[in-house]
């Protein structure tokens, strides 16, 4: 009676079980590679010298590398539970 997919304000019916996941291990392989990827390319303009001719950097690299650090690490957990069953 109550049912909000009835009314069809929301796009999808609800599943058997709510706790399932909604990513497959591809998606999550390649969301831990772009994150990986991204980590390392932060680090490395993070690393480099400064150069006073070209002004200060505008991209706050370390902080980016630290963000892509961090959600790789619950990606990865993510993936260990996915195998986990």
């Amino acid at each position: 009676m109550n049912d909000p997919h009835v009314g069809g304000w929301l796009p999808f019916a609800r599943r058997a079980c709510d706790t399932a996941s909604q990513m497959e291990m591809i998606q999550t392989l390649s969301l831990a590679g772009v994150l990986l990827a991204l980590a390392v390319l932060s680090g490395w303009l993070g690393s480099r010298p400064p150069n006073p001719h070209r002004g200060p950097r505008l991209a706050p690299w370390r902080f980016i590398m630290l963000l892509c650090a961090a959600s790789l690490t619950f990606v990865l957990g993510h993936v260990v539970r996915l195998l986990m069953g």
